[in-house]
């Protein structure tokens, strides 16, 4: 008997330590909130894998949720909630998430101390491009206000602003060199439209990729 159990001991723990050695890659689920253009959806993914190396996999299409939903300037979805609905919702089998949604999404804008920057009327709902906090599991991007009438532009900017989020997701913050990805727009799409779509040497060093 005490042979048995032995044997079962090592059985476990050789199957755990397969299960262990099989999963070495990084897995980037995409979660599409309603209605969400596939080509573009698949540019972001060959985007994520040829700049960061993941494995990416598409997620079913979800309603936006509606707790998400508010009315304090403009209609629009916080994108913080979504942020908290993702990790609550991240499948076991995903290391990070990001949502994509065609609708507008706002946060409020913090300073360096967690107050909400002022003027409060300004920043309190602050539309934005994306949102990805540093580190976490799970960013939001939105096509809304990056639309152009260019589709080669449109399209490199989502795949940029999907590469910031993300990197922030990784634990990168705001990069100061010159067209790096990782900059901060300060308000601006011109900024996004500056920048190139890769990560700088440094960047790509603080996350080894």
């Amino acid at each position: 008997m005490r042979i048995l159990k032995i044997f079962i001991i090592v059985i476990i723990s050789l199957a755990c330590r397969q299960t262990q050695q099989e999963k070495t890659y990084t897995t980037v689920g995409i979660q599409p909130f309603g209605s969400f253009n596939k080509s573009l959806i698949d540019s972001i993914q060959n985007t994520i894998n040829g700049i960061y190396g993941f494995r990416v996999v598409i997620l079913p299409e979800e309603a936006m949720p509606k707790d998400a939903f508010v009315n304090i300037k403009v209609p629009r979805y916080r994108a913080d909630w979504l942020i908290k609905y993702m990790k609550q919702n991240i499948p076991d089998s995903i290391d990070y998430i990001i949502g994509l949604t065609e609708f507008d999404i706002s946060t409020s804008k913090k300073d360096g101390y967690g107050n909400t920057k002022e003027p409060a009327s300004k920043y309190s709902d602050w539309g934005v491009f994306g949102l990805g906090y540093c580190p976490g599991p799970a960013c939001i991007i939105s096509t809304y206000r990056i639309k152009s009438s260019d589709k080669t532009l449109f399209i490199e900017r989502i795949k940029k602003i999907s590469i910031h989020e993300l990197g922030h997701n990784l634990g990168l913050p705001h990069c100061d060199s010159d067209n790096c990805v990782m900059q901060d727009a300060n308000e601006t799409i011109k900024t996004v439209d500056k920048e190139n779509l890769k990560l700088c040497d440094k960047c790509r060093k603080k996350i080894q990729v």
